[in-house]
């Protein structure tokens, strides 16, 4: 399981944002978010490239840290 910070997320429709975004990518599943710790958690069924994760989070307005 993949986990990144993601910053900027400050409510639940931030929280649905992100796992949206994540769920988007091709290759991702079982997306959880924890608003909390400003983590996205993440399984991967075929190698992901991390740059197209961060560009997917931005999209949505958040950055990211891996």
């Amino acid at each position: 399981m993949a986990t990144i910070k993601v910053q900027g997320m400050t409510c639940q429709h931030c929280v649905q944002a992100v796992t949206q975004a994540l769920s988007g990518i091709e290759g991702v599943e079982n997306v959880t978010v924890s608003l909390p710790k400003g983590e996205a958690s993440f399984e991967e069924t075929k190698p992901v490239d991390m740059e197209e994760v961060k560009k997917a989070v931005k999209k949505a307005g958040y950055k990211v840290e891996i």
